[in-house]
């Protein structure tokens, strides 16, 4: 094109989105189109999408006509010489089409709907996009409403049930935390299981939390090899494609998206009343022989006495730990442009203050988007990210398990107003647990993400597109706990800092060709990318006072300890894609990925090969599907193809020395010692995977989905294989055992219901995974240690069998082991006892031998259904999932049985006593306790996301000059149906003297308030 005809081009498209009666002449009369009879006043409207939002450059036309016009920048539209018995038309990319009858309408209101069965849209597949009805692998398209209006402090939170096949685990509420995601299960045992995250075509490093969801325009999750393994080694474990809202021409739109809100435990346990907590003291000296007197410690005894006269109220201790949290974000972007640059700025500030005092977190994002079209065959642009995460409270603060273990006869404070360090002194091994809001703590890590691409289209058909990013990641950590925070070394200070560096090119060339029937389409990629961290720190100890805080190490009488490391880590890849079909119904594609990693040692190659294929049938476009005319869609998906993966860290191959203190001749010097020992032969850690598909569409669509069905074999595991100590090494990894992992998956949309008004709908899915150790060592053996067995899921619980409580008439009198209200354990180990030959008989004896296998930490399987009702202008949807066939340790929740019985405990969790011969919770003495763990089924459903949203009729917005508003309510983790016990069946609270306080923060429930406006 020469530069007159794209100045006419322009200057037409200009005219275009400028006068919505394009086609009309000055005397609204229509223009160069056939004779229309019936003429009669102009129609007019507005035209938005299933959120509310008004959408420019909509087609609107005259059905069987050229007649037409398109909506300018508010969505409104002006169509004169309209036919009384015309249909008009509705188009939009992305959109399905809608047709309207006119008959004596003079003023619309059209909504219409994403194209989400539609065999036409555009998905994002990886360097690159395809047409739904041409994608042969696995991939799931997250429904755009979870970001819009589901509040969340994690984007990955937004898609928990939502997809089938991607677990989503919230396994710490604490304000910041991120989730953990899943993609099909788990193939490695030492391997991260985490997905591959990749947003706007450029991998992405750091924090979940650093992506505002607010910016998301859409998600992908690739889940079979054919999908992922253009990915190489990053997408063994899945990959999530994110990407971003890009500018669109026109004048700038302004929105907001805000919401505020409260948030509450989800299910807080009851702690004993006083009362309780007594009578608790006094079934402790029934059940111990020799027991007298009150057993009260000094620092509860007073109070005590003082309630018994009316003179003490017993103190909340749960109540002193948490308080009433809230949470709001504030988002604002800007979008525009012209043909020739586009641009999308956006803003995003979030504020949480947790449940449990102390807690809370802080993020501000900054995003800019720009594309320029610079020459008819080239566009350039740049993405820009900046995100401040303040995580300074996120951690070591109150201590929720040492709140409800405190006696209700103690007290938090002094007369002076000071934390008492040990509320129930003597006793030292729980601490005052609001002791840490007195330590000054600071923790920010700053994400900076820059990237600039090039893409030229040298002639039709070839694209050659540059990809070059840069990431920036520091992270500054102080703490000082001071004598008020109970130090007992007179205020202890830390300080550490990293930094890590990644950069990444991409070059991507492709090549498009459609002759009469057939399309062929290839990829080839060749890239580099290199990360480089640092990290140093120290610690020092016994200050004069708490004034310089971290602020002045040196001032600390000992420096305890400085460290630092560093490492640099590089990968090259090449990778070829070639994807055919013929007339849309016999579909192939072919992949492969050679990647090179730093990490592999000098005697095998650093290179690995993962190829892939799929196979796919458009069933429903063959000519003898014609006659099924309730047939929308039918296609057969097969693929197969190979992953891998590294599973291991840097400088795991080199044999490596370690260095420290040691004390020698009188004095301290620096010595070695034996650290790693290196495997230079380690190599690639694989996974072959197969993968079925069928996708469906039935009645117009009304019913759609897919059915799925995967199996995953994980060979050369890069494992730790034991080998005796005299070599001065415990361990050396060597690539070991195999994992097969499979599963079903089911997703089935429809559209249920619609009258006048009302319309219904409702997403199910529906997933089930199953993996299992098929070797470890090559010899067959188990490995008892890890709780890895051959055949059995890579977690389980591994434990005895609890079969009740010994009651008083089953002990015989010659039983010196057990006593009433122990644990009853089931006796696994059977022997002969009569010598015939036939193992009769438990031997009698309680030890690890009888300890099996009770169930598996993973679920077995997973579902979710949103039911989504309209009225009018208002939209409920409310959201369920069910997660079942999971269990776990609940020693953390139950920890009874303490010492002397004397820790506060809630009053779902009982203890035996002669009187109830409970058959399930053991006495305050027992003494079986074997190191059992409690586990417990952790089944349960929830309804999570309830959002009930009202989008504001255009006549109340449009003398304010808004667009479009949507007003919404929203309820996240409102009930949660589980027989467990504990503050969540989902989280991970840690194990008693973990030292790992942030696990011990319940789930929480949030109401909040939102507003989107868009001017």
């Amino acid at each position: 094109m020469d530069v007159r005809k794209k100045i006419l081009s322009v200057l037409a498209l200009s005219v275009c989105t400028s006068m919505p009666t394009l086609w009309a002449n000055q005397n609204g009369t229509a223009a160069n189109t056939a004779t229309v009879q019936q003429k009669k006043g102009t129609i007019t409207g507005k035209v938005k999408d299933t959120h509310g939002e008004t959408l420019i450059g909509v087609s609107i036309k005259i059905k069987g006509t050229t007649l037409g016009t398109i909506t300018d920048y508010n969505g409104n539209f002006s169509l004169s010489n309209v036919p009384a018995n015309a249909v008009l038309v509705f188009s939009y990319v992305g959109m399905e089409n809608q047709e309207v009858a006119v008959g004596s309408k003079t003023a619309l209101s059209i909504t219409l709907q994403d194209k989400s069965a539609g065999l036409n849209e555009v998905v994002v597949v990886g360097y690159g996009t395809q047409k739904r009805s041409d994608i042969t692998g696995s991939v799931t398209s997250v429904p755009k409403d979870r970001f819009n209006q589901v509040p969340v402090t994690n984007v990955m939170q937004a898609i928990q049930g939502s997809a089938a096949g991607v677990n989503v685990s919230q396994t710490s509420s604490v304000p910041g935390r991120e989730t953990t995601i899943q993609v099909r299960g788990a193939n490695s045992i030492n391997a991260s299981t985490s997905p591959f995250i990749v947003v706007d075509g450029i991998p992405f490093y750091g924090s979940t939390n650093d992506i505002n969801p607010a910016d998301i325009e859409s998600m992908e999750i690739l889940k079979d090899a054919s999908a992922v393994a253009i990915y190489g080694t990053r997408g063994s474990a899945g990959v999530i494609l994110i990407t971003t809202k890009k500018g669109k021409s026109g004048a700038p739109i302004i929105r907001y998206n805000g919401y505020g809100g409260v948030e509450n435990i989800a299910h807080e346990f009851t702690p004993r009343s006083a009362a309780e907590y007594y009578q608790k003291y006094q079934d402790y000296k029934t059940q111990k022989a020799g027991a007298t007197g009150d057993l009260m410690y000094y620092g509860e005894a007073a109070n005590y006495q003082k309630w018994v006269n009316g003179q003490f109220t017993p103190t909340d201790w749960l109540k002193e730990a948490t308080q009433q949290g809230n949470i709001q974000d504030h988002n604002i972007s800007i979008n525009g442009g012209t043909q020739e640059a586009r641009y999308y700025v956006s803003g995003d500030l979030l504020d949480q203050k947790g449940v449990i005092k102390g807690y809370d977190y802080k993020r501000f994002s900054l995003r800019t988007n720009l594309d320029i079209n610079l020459k008819e065959w080239l566009t350039v642009g740049t993405n820009l990210s900046f995100v401040n995460n303040d995580y300074s409270n996120g951690s070591d603060k109150v201590n929720l398990l040492y709140a409800c273990a405190m006696s209700p006869f103690t007290v938090p404070t002094d007369g002076s107003g000071n934390y008492i360090t040990y509320p129930n002194y003597p006793e030292t091994l729980y601490l005052n647990p609001m002791l840490n809001l007195n330590a000054d703590l600071s923790n920010v890590t700053k994400n900076l993400t820059g990237t600039v691409y090039a893409e030229l289209t040298p002639f039709k058909g070839l694209k050659y597109r540059v990809n070059a990013s840069q990431s920036y990641i520091i992270n500054n950590s102080r703490s000082y706990y001071g004598v008020l925070a109970g130090n007992t070394q007179g205020g202890s200070a830390s300080a550490s800092s990293s930094e890590k560096k990644f950069w990444v090119v991409e070059n991507i060339l492709s090549y498009t060709k459609d002759i009469q029937k057939h399309h062929f389409d290839v990829t080839a990629l060749y890239s580099a990318q290199k990360t480089s961290y640092f990290k140093d720190g120290s610690n020092a100890v016994g200050f004069i006072n708490d004034g310089l805080s971290y602020y002045n190490m040196a001032a600390g009488t000992t420096q305890t300890a400085i460290s630092s490391a560093a490492y640099d880590y590089t990968l090259l890849s090449q990778m070829g894609r070639f994807n055919y079909s013929y007339d849309s119904r016999y579909l192939f594609s072919a992949t492969a990925r050679r990647d090179g990693s730093s990490v592999f040692g000098a005697n095998t190659s650093k290179y690995g090969v993962f190829p892939s294929f799929a196979l796919g049938w458009n069933i429903n476009n063959e000519a003898f599907m014609k006659q099924y005319t309730f047939l929308n869609n039918l296609k057969l998906r097969f693929s197969y193809g190979t992953t891998g993966n590294e599973a291991i860290g840097i400088n795991q191959t080199e044999t490596t020395s370690g260095s420290g203190k040691i004390p020698y001749n009188g004095t301290g010097v620096i010595g070695t010692y034996a650290n790693i020992l290196g495997n230079a032969n380690l190599n690639w850690e694989s996974t072959s995977s197969k993968n079925i598909g069928l996708d469906f569409g039935f009645l117009n669509n009304r019913i759609f989905g897919t059915i799925e069905a995967y199996q995953n074999n994980t060979y050369d595991l890069l494992m730790k294989r034991n080998i005796p100590n005299i070599t001065g090494y415990a361990n050396v990894y060597d690539n070991l055992g195999k994992i097969e992992n499979k599963g079903l998956e089911i997703t089935i949309n429809t559209k249920n219901l619609k009258i006048d008004k009302f319309s219904w709908e409702t997403s199910l899915n529906f997933a089930t995974n199953k993996n299992k150790i098929v070797d470890l060592y090559g010899d067959g053996k188990d490995d008892i240690g890890n709780k890895w067995f051959i055949g059995k899921p890579i977690g389980v619980i591994y434990d005895y069998e609890k079969i009740g409580i010994w009651q008083a008439s089953e002990i015989a009198a010659t039983d010196k082991v057990n006593k009433a209200g122990d644990v009853k354990f089931k006796d696994q180990l059977i022997v002969d006892s009569d010598g015939d030959g036939i193992p009769d008989k438990g031997d009698g004896i309680i030890d690890s031998k009888d300890k099996v296998i009770l169930g598996q930490t993973a679920p077995k399987w997973r579902g979710g259904i949103t039911n989504t009702f309209h009225y009018g202008d208002f939209h409920l949807s409310v959201f369920i999932e069910t997660v079942q066939g999971s269990m776990k340790s609940a020693s953390s929740e139950i920890f009874f049985g303490d010492e002397a019985g004397r820790r506060n405990t809630p009053k779902e969790v009982g203890y035996w006593t002669a009187q109830n011969q409970d058959n399930y919770w053991p006495s305050l003495v027992y003494a079986n306790t074997l190191g059992y763990s409690f586990p417990l089924k952790n089944n349960y459903t929830r309804i999570k996301d309830v959002t009930l949203s009202y989008t504001v009729p255009q006549t109340l917005l449009k003398k304010a000059g808004i667009s479009a508003a949507t007003v919404y309510l929203s309820g996240r983790n409102l009930y949660t149906f589980t027989n467990w016990i504990g503050w969540d069946p989902e989280a991970n609270q840690a194990p008693r003297g973990s030292g790992d306080w942030t696990n011990d923060y319940p789930t929480t429930r949030t109401f909040t308030v939102g507003l989107n406006i868009t001017l």
